[in-house]
């Protein structure tokens, strides 16, 4: 049989001159700014990385915001927004080096097979092509991962998924590279791909990694396990004799994408010193040098990394992607080498959210009150571990949602298979988890005859509430309020679609100008859903970010620049680290500089810490450059004015200023010649592992909550669905920058709308991907997103910056369900997958379980007799 078309998609357009011409090192391209005040696709003027070779054009240039003021709590203009709408910001795709060559990978056409034998003779035949790696060109360490190291750099003996590298081609223009790499020859046999459950834990099953040796391989029940965590409390039995409603349910979440928009891209510049400078898009500098050095058979000191323009990542840029093969061919060539994914090679080269089975079991009393949880919750962690064990962690010390419940058991576990590699993506664990527990609380409602929120509201954890793991909630937890809130928004107006004189408004309808309804089939339908979500590295995991702060006069005005790691991949980071510096300084002018690994690791740009993390290592690093300055003013100036000997002193508006506001002296006189600079490293409070056993422990520093109101049209003859209005209330705590903030909050709806009715990653049963492109992999577009009303409460937690909380995944979980909610409203049907399809909604037998789940659900009252659909909340 003819093999399938293997992951290789052609250059990205336009991305390169004809071949033998060449663009300047440092030159800007064409449509860039020489603004002081806003990044450009400028060279950076402070950095001179590598011992001989300076910064490629389009590199990570500085963030001034001199002109853009805003402290905390105000709405700062993002320094990067008017570039990034008008297209001349510089992202990682843009970078240039004049004397560069492009890198491009081959990618396995199967899901599993044995290579028998690589010739890359037919590939170095080509003209211009530099090099072709294979496996047995690896200098040094042939595996990496974030936790477990199981990952090939390139596949020797065995590929375990369709699309992965197999080999790596150097060239002086993509098309050539491309097709050179087309030209190897790779001699696969066949294996039987592993693609589920079934087959991952039958007895006589693969095993994909013989031999394990990382931590977690002597306490997972199969091989084909790649992390397992129970979590067991309470007295199981005597709460289900308290039972007087139970509730059953089987649920399965499909596999999403990332979908950022800028694919992977970096260029690498071979030193001479032997080492690399590394430019790239990513979330996470010093993991992937932790990776990378390994594979280089290179000291960490010689693997320098610098960030590029990000476009986006929620996740899918934590793992290595193009960095190892774009470094190896640089150090084997001599030359800079540039590597851009295709959208369609993308969609192989980063992890994806792990998609999920998940069957659960509730009890409650005859008042709505919960007394037990059962869940087992089946992650595919696809070919390689990545960050699964941690992922399964979350959706079990999450798996029962926002409520308090004294007894529960849960399992969560990932497997091994050869389908795509999964991983961190936003939410991370907990939107799967959140999916299948809040469709059982609206089975709950209906099966006790109470409103969906009402039930919610009964049971709803407060501070104090201890989780299943055993960890009490130790800050505001106001899951009751966001509900409350949500519910009593003004619902959109029905019908909107009729327009006077029997006109009809199709943009308003199911398919929109496709004109397939004019309303005659179409139901309206309101569902709710609330969510808890953790915020930082959890279950023991040292969580620190490292900032350095410089105060100095310059041309007479005070000027604070801040350097830190932290990646800035859209979420606005910039403007916070900015608005932070401003605050405790009191200066209108900060510069932050660009992100590397000069400095030491601000952490992952994910699990919405980086406002608490890399926040608060900014703000104390701005607090000793106060104390300082103050000092240096009670030196100079405090024998004369006894102002200065008063308690309070502070700096703000350019000056420093007594308790009373009253100004005691100019910053900027204060200072004189001196540079006042402190790099420091702050830490959250610690967590701990859950028990391997029980699964007790405070494995989360904080806790992020949010509901959401979905309302929703669907034409019930064709299966369409039109998401009218997802409302969302979302506590924050304090929002840094309430339009940063809500912006968040909008972006993960839409996010959550897309799982809910669009995205999916098809693969088939034989492990292969089929729909790899915006073409057959659906995202939301603008007519697509409805209005998305957000409420931002901030209750602040006490133990964190500002007493903030991380605002950036919890949104995600909550929008999916209350979408399903509002859909089965409308439809009547139990819809216990994602996303929901058009055949889920239209067939011919009438409301019934999911047919990819078969049984779907059920409910015992008293001897067994099952609940009805129960009211439709909220519809009229």
């Amino acid at each position: 049989m003819p093999a399938p078309r293997p992951p290789n998609g052609p250059p990205p357009a336009g991305t390169t001159p004809p071949p033998g011409t060449t663009s300047p090192a440092g030159a800007t391209p064409a449509g860039a700014t020489s603004s002081t005040t806003s990044p450009s696709r400028t060279t950076s003027p402070s950095r001179t990385t590598s011992p001989s070779r300076t910064a490629p054009a389009g590199a990570t240039p500085t963030h001034s915001n001199s002109g853009s003021p805003g402290t905390v709590g105000e709405s700062a203009p993002r320094p990067d927004g008017t570039l990034k709408v008008t297209g001349d910001f510089a992202y990682a795709s843009d970078l240039w080096h004049e004397d560069q060559v492009w890198g491009h990978t081959l990618r396995s056409p199967y899901a599993h097979a044995r290579i028998v034998g690589i010739d890359v003779g037919p590939a170095l035949c080509v003209p211009g092509v530099c090099a072709v790696l294979t496996h047995r060109d690896l200098p040094a360490a042939t595996h990496y991962g974030l936790e477990i190291s199981d990952q090939p750099v390139l596949a020797g003996d065995v590929v375990r998924f369709h699309g992965e590298p197999v080999a790596v081609v150097a060239a002086d223009h993509p098309e050539t590279a491309r097709r050179a790499a087309a030209r190897i020859v790779v001699d696969y046999r066949e294996l039987t791909p592993v693609t589920d459950e079934a087959g991952a834990l039958a007895p006589d099953a693969p095993v994909l990694h013989p031999g394990r040796t990382d931590a977690h391989a002597a306490h997972v029940p199969h091989p084909n396990v790649v992390y397992r965590q129970p979590i067991v409390r309470g007295d199981l039995s005597a709460a289900r004799a308290r039972a007087a409603v139970v509730v059953r349910g089987d649920y399965s979440v499909g596999m999403q994408d990332q979908a950022f928009l800028g694919p992977e891209a970096g260029l690498a510049v071979p030193a001479d010193d032997g080492g690399v400078d590394l430019y790239v898009a990513t979330q996470w500098l010093h993991s992937d040098r932790q990776q990378l050095a390994p594979v280089l058979g290179l000291p960490p000191e010689k693997v320098r990394m610098a960030l590029a323009g990000v476009g986006g990542a929620f996740g899918g840029r934590e793992d290595l992607s193009m960095q190892a093969h774009a470094c190896l061919l640089a150090l084997r060539t001599g030359r800079p080498v540039k590597m851009v994914y295709d959208r369609y090679e993308s969609f192989f080269g980063h992890v994806h959210r792990h998609p999920a089975r998940l069957h659960y079991e509730h009890g409650a009393d005859a008042a709505g009150r919960l007394q037990y949880l059962t869940c087992r919750i089946v992650l595919d962690g696809g070919a390689y571990a990545s960050s699964s064990p941690l992922v399964v962690t979350n959706a079990a010390a999450l798996g029962a949602g926002p409520y308090a419940v004294d007894a529960v058991a849960i399992e969560a576990l990932a497997l091994y298979t050869n389908n795509p590699p999964c991983g961190a993506m936003r939410g991370f664990g907990a939107v799967q988890a959140c999916f299948a527990y809040e469709a059982q609380m609206d089975r709950l409602a209906a099966a006790l005859d109470l409103h969906p929120v009402e039930l919610r509201r009964r049971n709803a954890m407060a501070e104090g509430t201890a989780l299943p793991t055993g960890q009490r909630v130790d800050s505001p937890a106001p899951v009751a309020e966001l509900l409350a809130r949500v519910r009593a928004r003004p619902l959109p107006p029905e019908r909107p679609w009729a327009l006077p004189g029997g006109r009809v408004d199709l943009r308003e309808l199911p398919g929109g100008r496709s004109g397939a309804t004019h309303g005659e089939s179409v139901v309206r339908g309101v569902g709710y859903a609330a969510c808890i979500k953790n915020v930082g590295f959890s279950a023991g995991f040292d969580d620190y970010s490292t900032a350095r702060v410089r105060l100095q006069v310059v041309a007479g005005e005070p000027v604070a620049a801040v350097c830190t790691a932290l990646a800035e991949v859209g979420q606005g980071g910039v403007t916070v680290q900015a608005q932070i510096a401003r605050t405790e300084l009191g200066v209108e002018q900060v510069t932050v500089e660009p992100a590397d690994t000069r400095i030491g690791s601000a952490g992952s740009t994910s699990a919405s810490r980086q406002s608490y993390v890399t926040g608060g290592a900014v703000q104390h690093a701005c607090a000793l450059v106060r104390e300082r300055v103050l000092a240096i003013g009670r030196a100079r100036f405090g024998a004369g004015d006894p102002a200065w000997a008063a308690a309070g002193l502070t700096l703000a508006g350019g000056a420093v200023v007594g308790a009373d506001g009253t100004a005691v002296a100019d910053l900027a006189d204060v200072l004189g010649d001196e540079v006042v600079e402190v790099e420091r490293t702050w830490r959250h409070r610690p967590t701990e592992p859950l028990d391997s056993r029980t699964g007790q422990g405070r494995a989360h520093v904080q806790y992020s909550f949010a509901a959401h109101r979905a309302v929703v049209d669907v034409d019930t003859e064709l299966g369409l669905v039109k998401v009218v209005e997802l409302a969302c209330a979302q506590d924050v705590g304090k929002a840094l920058n309430p339009l940063a903030a809500t912006g968040q909050v909008q972006g993960a709806g839409a996010q959550g709308i897309g799982l809910a009715v669009l995205e999916e990653i098809v693969v088939g049963p034989d492990g292969t991907v089929r729909n790899p492109s915006f073409t057959d992999y659906l995202v939301p577009t603008t007519l697509d997103t409805p209005p998305l009303p957000v409420d931002l409460l901030e209750h602040p937690d006490r133990h964190a910056p500002y007493g903030l909380r991380g605002a950036g995944e919890a949104a995600t979980l909550s929008a999916t369900p209350a979408v399903v909610a509002a859909i089965r409203a409308a439809t009547g049907r139990e819809l216990t997958r994602v996303p929901v399809r058009p055949e889920h909604l239209v067939a011919l037998d009438g409301p019934g379980p999911d047919p990819d789940l078969g049984t779907g659900a059920g409910t015992d009252r008293g001897a067994g007799t099952a609940a009805g659909a129960g009211p439709v909340p909220d519809a009229g």
